[in-house]
């Protein structure tokens, strides 16, 4: 297997993992009355205000990072949330990477967008995770010396995108939408690939195709005696496991950065590291991954970009919102629609985002001098991009709540 292939098969399976854990928490909040009247109180005050479009409340259109905005803004943010719900629900992958992306295309700076996507995954995770039922299944060792790191690189990852905002806009920008263009541009392309050497085979009701083996490098990581050693896993394996602290505490760096920097949480990233890279057990990986969203999205969210005015409120409640009603649609509708569709729509939604990105770039580095291209072509391809954007995401969309409406009788007879 290529090298190209085993990356793209270990982001696809933490891409799962994240959607999993997104889905366990939106049913928990769902199906708890006390935690949906507790989401309403803080949604219906937002709504009001939002459709009186704010006039000159504190935080309003004057303030950079406005607390409210306009009746458009906040139906545009439900709209997100569902589409990413949908995404997330039916696809089982994929729905977190494109709200940064979204919220960048409907016109949201890249570092307000980035830190309003962890603040929403950051109260998601403190409304739906109950934890002590997680925690039998968490290494504290493993956990905090994770945390240690990845707290450490979320000062890092808050630092380069304050940075690069306070030097020059129009550079924070670049650079988030470069980011999200490299890393969408390569899951798309071996999303496609995927879909179109499996598309034909027998529906096996495998959404994504096979899995990937844990690499060699599991046991090399594992054999590196750098103290403090940390065991875990004793009650999967004879004797447990070990590994460094030190390593984990280096992978937490990797999370904490990318999480900061890009407003995922870290969790598509924790999965395939504990899983193929340290050599974790699944259920041992998964309580930690939950403690771990937690801290490193919340943290990151309230002292790299919420103190500095860098979470837009109302889009993470309207996208909060959305999410959890996309969500059990799209996961009805995964039972009556052909995992080869499935996995198409993965791959033809992530180039959606990645398109996105990639056709606002010739104008950013335009502005910035980096290249030389006419306005008016600059802005057509950036026109096109979101054009296209937004093209594939309604019809998803529209696709899927067709499907759950046509099964009705299905569902409620299943029910």
């Amino acid at each position: 297997m290529g090298i190209g292939r085993r990356i793209f098969e270990v982001l696809k399976s933490a891409s799962i993992a994240h959607a999993k854990w997104d889905y366990e928490v939106s049913m928990s909040i769902v199906k708890n009355k006390k935690r949906v009247w507790l989401l309403l109180a803080g949604i219906i005050p937002i709504l009001a205000v939002a459709f009186v479009e704010a006039g000159d409340f504190i935080g309003a259109k004057t303030a950079y990072g406005p607390a409210f905005y306009s009746t458009k803004i906040f139906v545009v943010s439900i709209a997100i949330g569902m589409a990413a719900g949908l995404i997330t629900g039916c696809i089982g992958a994929g729905g977190g990477f494109i709200i940064t992306p979204a919220l960048m295309a409907a016109g949201v700076k890249g570092i307000l967008a980035v830190g309003t996507d962890l603040f929403h995954i950051f109260a998601k995770a403190i409304m739906g995770t109950t934890i002590h039922k997680k925690l039998g299944n968490v290494s504290v060792k493993l956990a905090v010396a994770f945390l240690v790191g990845s707290t450490f690189g979320a000062l890092i990852g808050g630092y380069i995108n304050k940075t690069l905002y306070d030097f020059n806009p129009l550079l924070s920008e670049a650079f988030i939408s470069l980011i999200y263009a490299v890393l969408l541009g390569f899951l798309g392309v071996y999303a496609l690939i995927d879909f179109l050497k499996t598309r034909n085979a027998p529906d096996t009701g495998d959404v994504h195709g096979g899995g990937s083996e844990a690499p060699g490098i599991t046991f090399k990581v594992q054999n590196i005696h750098l103290p403090p050693m940390i065991k875990f896993d004793e009650d999967y394996v004879p004797g447990g496991r070990s590994i460094s602290g030190v390593i984990v505490a280096l992978g937490g760096v990797i999370v904490g950065v990318m999480a900061a920097i890009m407003g995922v949480g870290g969790g598509f990233i924790t999965f395939p590291m504990f899983v193929y890279i340290f050599g974790v057990s699944s259920m041992t990986t998964v309580g930690t991954d939950i403690l771990q969203i937690i801290f490193t999205a919340g943290f990151a969210a309230i002292t790299q970009y919420a103190i500095y005015g860098y979470v837009f409120y109302t889009l993470a409640m309207g996208m909060l919102l959305g999410s959890l009603i996309g969500i059990q649609v799209g996961a009805l509708t995964t039972t009556v629609v052909k995992s080869a569709h499935i996995r198409g729509f993965y791959a033809v939604s992530i180039l959606a985002g990645f398109i996105n990105r990639v056709t606002t770039l010739p104008k950013k580095f335009t502005e910035l001098d980096v290249i030389n291209v006419p306005k008016s072509v600059s802005s057509f391809i950036e026109s096109t991009g979101n054009i296209v954007f937004w093209a594939v995401v309604g019809f998803f969309a529209v696709w899927i709540f067709a499907k759950f409406f046509g099964n009705l009788k299905k569902f409620a007879g299943e029910a």
